[in-house]
């Protein structure tokens, strides 16, 4: 097994060329953050064929300075692009730029600097190793999401190649004379070499992992969210409700549901377009989550209808939050979709311990379509309607 380190950065190359190559088809379609992740590792595998090259020219000539140059800016830019990679994926949005910042920083000084051996392994070795701590640092963070343990993976592969990359760093700057040049067989280099090819497959199978992760993600909104308007899906709302209502059971507080369909919705469609249709929908799903409190739950419950459970709310609450809701489309729905909008609905609440979702949903579906019948633009409420009814008789 050879252990120069040609040897070993030949094969480091390969590798990284592999990965880059291969990630696009493996990964199939991808997101922003995958992309980045694929073009952070071509970027890399560009940077070693570059240093590699580098070595065939004649030395400190500017072909070398070019070559070796770029092929920093390659190294530390896929480092970069890496760490937005991971940013993405742990959910946030607002990107590390500190690795950007060092890349640039990098490149510039390298190829300025780069007529001094000493000073230019020292910078860009130092500057590596700072940029691979702040990645390291970026994925120690607590994300946003729930993520694997691909990160751990990725930390401990970023730590060691920091600590070799460092030690390299210190012995070309201030002990040159012991690594007076690039293939050095020095132990230092060599280790730099070994944890290089073992660092890239454990990078490989962090980005591998990171990408399923979101994968996974992404198939759990689908299962979960109305594509179109971003709240609860039928089935999801379905089962978080049940969860409430036991809860609500269990400790005695009152609950209640509305269900709204929009008025005239089939009128919006035909004579504005589909394309109206889903921007009313997605106006009222809008102003149904901002209208709720925390522990209250919308969903779309098919077509044009929607399901509101509002969490400790009796019938006066729940009659306010309607209110609260018909002012609101009266005042903004001219103004932010160019026609009025309204809708039917229907207020139930929960009658007993043995109440159950199923039979709170009808009575509030029958007094949704009793509104539509007596003229729509109207709530009405099982309970008020049984207790009229009764007086009637």
């Amino acid at each position: 097994m050879p252990t120069d380190v040609a040897s070993l950065l030949f094969a480091l190359t390969v590798s990284m060329l592999t990965m880059a190559v291969a990630l696009p088809s493996v990964m199939g379609q991808v997101n922003m953050a995958a992309r980045r992740a694929q073009l952070g590792i071509f970027l890399q595998a560009a940077g070693w064929v570059l240093l590699l090259i580098s070595g065939l020219v004649e030395a400190g000539s500017w072909t070398d300075r070019a070559l070796s140059t770029l092929s920093m800016a390659g190294i530390a830019g896929g480092l970069a692009l890496n760490a937005t990679a991971f940013d993405l994926w742990c959910g946030r949005t607002a990107l590390a730029r500190a690795p950007t910042i060092i890349a640039v920083v990098l490149t510039l000084g390298y190829g300025i600097g780069f007529s001094s051996y000493a000073f230019r392994v020292g910078w860009a070795n130092g500057l590596l190793a700072l940029q691979m701590a702040m990645v390291a640092a970026t994925l120690w963070r607590e994300p946003l999401v729930p993520v694997g343990r691909w990160r751990w993976l990725l930390v401990v592969a970023l730590v060691a190649q920091m600590v070799v990359t460092a030690w390299r760093g210190v012995l070309g700057a201030f002990f040159t004379d012991q690594f007076p040049a690039f293939l050095t067989p020095h132990p230092v280099n060599i280790a730099f070499a070994l944890v290089a090819n073992a660092t890239a497959v454990l990078s490989l199978t962090g980005i591998l992992l990171a990408h399923r992760d979101e994968a996974a993600r992404a198939l759990d909104r689908l299962a979960t969210f109305d594509d179109l308007t971003g709240v609860l899906n039928r089935r999801a709302w379905l089962v978080q409700s049940n969860v409430e209502l036991a809860n609500s059971v269990r400790y005695d507080k009152p609950l209640a549901v509305l269900m709204l369909d929009l008025d005239y919705f089939k009128q919006i469609n035909d004579s504005r377009g589909h394309e109206a249709g889903d921007r009313a929908l997605k106006f009222v799903a809008r102003a149904l989550k901002a209208a709720v409190r925390t522990g209250d739950i919308v969903g779309r419950y098919g077509g044009e209808e929607f399901c509101v459970l509002l969490n400790h709310a009796d019938r006066a609450a729940a009659k306010a939050f309607d209110q609260r809701m018909r002012a609101y489309l009266a005042d903004a729905t001219a103004r932010e979709l160019g026609h009025a909008l309204n809708y039917s609905a229907g207020i139930t609440v929960r009658i007993s311990a043995d109440d159950t979702l199923e039979a709170m949903l009808r009575r509030a579906d029958v007094m949704l379509y009793s509104a539509k019948a007596q003229g729509r633009s109207r709530t009405l409420d099982a309970q008020e309607l049984r207790l009229g009814q009764d007086a009637a008789g």
